[in-house]
């Protein structure tokens, strides 16, 4: 039976492309429990059996995945000293647990796949699933107003809720930013959506069109890493040089990972 666990109050995370930038933060419990701390957050107390019965059951691996997803974003500066940290890109071919990849940015890399490699998919949802309450991603580019135009959207479970909470600068393309917040309202409008966002300290308005890319995560297989397959890998390089992975999120369905 697949492990569950509960990310209710959770601040701490085992990704390793975290590992370089995160050495103080991160703590890793070996049996069937994750636990995340934000700095200057204590840890939340465990959920009494009543809790942990009406809490949403979801898969170890998804969460960890989530998880890295929107807390790689919190230090990028500090994980570009370290190397790429997050390569996006086509996978060309495959060797075994070897990838080549035609990044983004025109390059070709070789990235090795851990033994306990993570590999989630990104799957296309729709605007209707982003209500008030929910906890997203928005990539976004400013707009001249100070609201934010949603390049992409991504919903987090619910177990994972308040991960990298805030607003900061993105790498997906210059001047973009990554708000991790809550929905607090909804506006129709004549084109999509407005969207009220709330996280600790501020809010922002997003303005999200119909066109707009949003995305689910969900549980995938290593098998789904194939040639044509559409990925975002997060990397750590190697004392000899070499790039590795162990998270690796997937277009579902030939999609482009928005993010």
């Amino acid at each position: 039976m697949e492990r569950r666990i509960d990310f209710r109050g959770a601040k701490h995370c085992d990704c390793v492309a975290l590992e370089a930038v995160l050495v103080r933060g991160v703590e890793t419990r070996r049996d069937d429990q994750i636990s995340i701390f934000k700095a200057g957050v204590e840890q939340a107390s465990p959920p009494t059996p009543k809790e942990s019965h009406s809490m949403p059951n979801i898969s170890a691996k998804l969460l960890a995945a989530a998880v890295s997803c929107a807390l790689l974003n919190v230090f990028p500066a500090a994980a570009q000293q370290q190397g790429p940290s997050r390569i996006r890109g086509t996978i060309e071919s495959v060797d075994g647990s070897n990838l080549t990849v035609a990044a983004r940015d025109g390059t070709t890399q070789k990235i090795g796949l851990a033994n306990d490699v993570v590999v989630t998919d990104l799957v296309k949802t729709t605007l209707a699933d982003v209500k008030p309450g929910s906890y997203i991603g928005v990539t976004g580019m400013p707009l001249a107003d100070g609201s934010q135009k949603a390049i992409a959207i991504h919903i987090f479970p619910e177990s994972a809720r308040g991960t990298a909470e805030g607003f900061r600068q993105y790498d997906l393309r210059p001047n973009s930013t990554m708000t991790n917040a809550t929905v607090a309202q909804e506006v129709d409008a004549n084109d999509g959506k407005s969207l009220s966002v709330k996280y600790k300290g501020g809010e922002k308005k997003v303005v999200v069109s119909p066109d707009t890319p949003i995305v689910n995560f969900v549980d995938g297989a290593k098998s789904e890493l194939k040639a044509g397959a559409k990925i975002i890998a997060f990397v750590a390089k190697q004392n000899d040089g070499t790039l590795s992975s162990k998270r690796v999120l997937v277009g579902r369905d030939g999609i482009t990972p928005p993010m």
